[in-house]
């Protein structure tokens, strides 16, 4: 499938130049979400993680791996609280403060992984490549809409609450309330990002790079001809502009209703996958390829810049300052301390001389479960040379590698001296 293909080389094939070691997540920002309420901002990606934001002071609030697989779809939920859902099927609603881990529900079923994700008026949207689109309503079992040829990557709530999903197949479906799909629209090639206006329309972006409106008489209209297929759309709360992401590393301001092009945001170059609006109708997260979640001001065209890290760089007389710059990527999922607790992954006091998976109250997979390995400073270059991937396959651990040996060894000094 050419959906899967493009999610699959955008994790292979992220540039050296990306992978700084300040990057927020472990892998490509593949969702964003806002809360309404309570000043939150939850960003998700290929590294299994979620990180709910506080968006106002810029700093992460919670850590959280639960999913088994990439997270790919966010939705923001009444009172602060937000849905994810993952490479692994399920989804998870998580209450404000999800730092426990544990979700509040889960929501079971779907056959593939989920990719998208929208709220309306109590009922949460799922579309996902097992070919479905489900509605969950709390007490109700969910309902399974079938219609779409291939995987559905996309849905939204059109302004009169009628689910619309986009697919693999090209189709727009609208879902009424017998469950039978009526196609709005049909452009011939994958449809990959799909959003809802306030006026009755809505925006789609496919793998043609192109971003059609289709209006509520069903009127299609193309407003941008990126050259690179377009994965991510957020529209404002008023519906006056609409952002289009591309895996071409830009991405398109356009002023609505007329659909003009404003302005074209240059973040890094590597792909964007996701985006969203502020509550002020003007301030952009874009999150990608990159791993980190991007602030604009989308009306003027300027960057605003990333979030800062999950937690600030140790600076403790007699540690290794250039290796706590390089920690500053596990300081997301990882306490030196006992005192710290376990976040999304153990802490690592003791870490050299203990024996993997040994860490009480941490829920390990069943990989690491196994405590086949012993901790040294050999074994731990070993999994982030090779890669968590190859060294314990199926591991939750993120993807990701350490290629330069003055890094590697600098980390190797910090660790030894923090976590004794």
């Amino acid at each position: 499938m050419i959906a899967r293909l493009a999610l699959l080389l955008a994790a292979l094939t992220l540039p050296a130049a990306a992978q700084d070691q300040g990057a927020v997540h472990g892998g490509p920002v593949r969702a964003l979400a806002v809360a309404p309420e309570g000043g939150s901002l939850a960003s998700a990606g290929f590294d299994q993680s979620m990180i709910v934001w506080d968006r106002a002071a810029g700093h992460a609030r919670a850590v959280v791996r639960w999913h088994a697989g990439a997270v790919n779809a966010l939705a923001a939920l009444p009172g602060g609280r937000f849905a994810s859902g993952g490479e692994d099927g399920r989804i998870a609603l998580w209450g404000p403060d999800p730092r426990g881990g544990t979700p509040e529900r889960v929501l079971d079923g779907h056959e593939g992984p989920v990719a998208g994700l929208a709220w309306h008026d109590g009922v949460l949207a799922s579309a996902a490549w097992d070919g479905t689109v489900r509605l969950w309503r709390e007490g109700a079992a969910p309902r399974v809409l079938e219609g779409h040829r291939g995987n559905v990557n996309a849905v939204a709530f059109r302004s009169d609450g009628v689910p619309v999903s986009a697919g693999y197949d090209g189709t727009l479906r609208a879902w009424g309330a017998d469950g039978v799909p009526e196609t709005i629209a049909e452009f011939g090639l994958p449809q990959t990002a799909l959003v809802a206006l306030p006026d009755g329309a809505l925006a789609a972006g496919g793998v043609d790079g192109r971003v059609r409106l289709v209006a509520a008489n069903g009127e299609v209209r193309e407003i941008l001809a990126a050259g690179r297929p377009v994965v991510a759309l957020a529209a404002n709360a008023r519906g006056t502009l609409l952002a289009a992401g591309t895996l071409g590393g830009s991405v398109a301001i356009l002023g609505l209703p007329e659909g003009r092009l404003l302005h074209t945001l240059d973040g890094p170059g590597t792909p964007v996958w996701s985006a969203a609006f502020d509550a002020d109708g003007r301030t952009l997260w874009t999150g990608g390829a990159d791993r980190r979640v991007r602030r604009w001001d989308a009306l003027a065209g300027r960057a605003i810049g990333p979030v800062r890290e999950a937690a600030a760089e140790d600076t403790r007389a007699g540690l290794d300052q250039h290796g706590a710059r390089v920690f500053r990527a596990c300081s997301a999922c990882h306490a030196l301390t006992p005192e710290g607790g376990n976040m999304a992954g153990p802490n690592l006091h003791g870490l050299f001389g203990r024996r993997m998976g040994s860490v009480a109250g941490y829920a390990y997979s069943d990989r690491l479960a196994r405590g086949d390995i012993v901790w040294t400073p050999e074994t731990f270059a070993d999994l982030f040379t090779r890669g968590p991937d190859v060294v314990t396959p199926g591991t939750k651990m993120p993807v990701q590698r350490i290629e330069n040996a003055e890094d590697m060894a600098a980390l190797l000094r910090f660790l030894d001296q923090a976590t004794r």
